[in-house]
């Protein structure tokens, strides 16, 4: 079986989002990217269940400019087999829609003909994914069910599409002699013309702002006081 992976380069988790001065987006010159944590989570069952005899090929697919080639040489790295970059360079002004981003990993899919296609839930980011799977689940059955301490898999006889959660597993380190036999591994270029979709975008950002700085905690001496702010300030009983 091969299973397919998609991964994202974004933001690193530890740097703190700025909004550029022009409030034209977010700022990435010269700021940490690295791999969408959930992502990474991704890679890592896939590798699990190569190891464990369930795959025989892991491929790693991602959608971005030039520099995403990083993130998916970081997944070769960790030990997937060889990956995917569909190359395309957003304007800020006009980004990739979600549906956008559900049809090109369902072409890559169908190209690659994988029987196992594994997401993470969603990217730190914003959960593009996560609003990409009613689009993305008309080619592929999928099947995922959170319990209280871990995340069910259910294998059936048919393509399948499953979401990682962070509570999933701890993804390994990419060791230094995996890292120079990344460099190696084959990474296939294309691009969403390549693959028939259209990636035209309605949308336009005209403004990017910072969320608004919350305010302060208040401490209550009491439950009663508790309820009473509920009720009189922020009325919500």
């Amino acid at each position: 079986m091969k299973i397919l992976v998609a991964v994202k380069r974004v933001v690193d988790y530890a740097v703190k989002v700025r909004v550029k001065p022009d409030r034209t987006g977010v700022e990435t010159a010269n700021v940490k990217m690295s791999m969408n944590p959930f992502c990474e989570i991704a890679v890592e069952e896939a590798l699990r269940l190569r190891e464990a005899g369930a795959a025989a090929e892991v491929v790693a697919a991602t959608i971005g400019p030039a520099q995403s080639a990083d993130t998916l040489r970081t997944a070769l790295a960790m030990g997937a087999d060889r990956a995917v970059h569909v190359l395309h360079d957003a304007d800020p002004a006009r980004p990739l829609l979600p549906l956008a981003v559900a049809k090109i990993l369902r072409a890559v899919a169908l190209e690659e003909k994988p029987g196992l296609v594994i997401l993470g839930k969603q990217e730190v980011e914003c959960p593009e994914f996560g609003v990409a799977w009613p689009a993305y689940q008309n080619a592929f059955r999928y099947y995922t069910r959170m319990t209280c301490w871990f995340l069910e898999f259910w294998i059936c006889n048919c393509s399948l599409g499953i979401s990682t959660d962070l509570r999933l597993n701890q993804p390994r380190y990419a060791t230094l002699p995996n890292i120079m036999k990344a460099k190696s591994k084959v990474i296939k270029k294309i691009t969403p013309q390549e693959l028939n979709v259209d990636i035209r975008s309605d949308l336009e950002v005209v403004e990017v702002n910072e969320p608004p700085k919350r305010k302060a905690g208040v401490i209550l001496s009491s439950v009663d006081e508790l309820l009473d702010k509920l009720k009189t300030e922020a009325r919500v009983l």
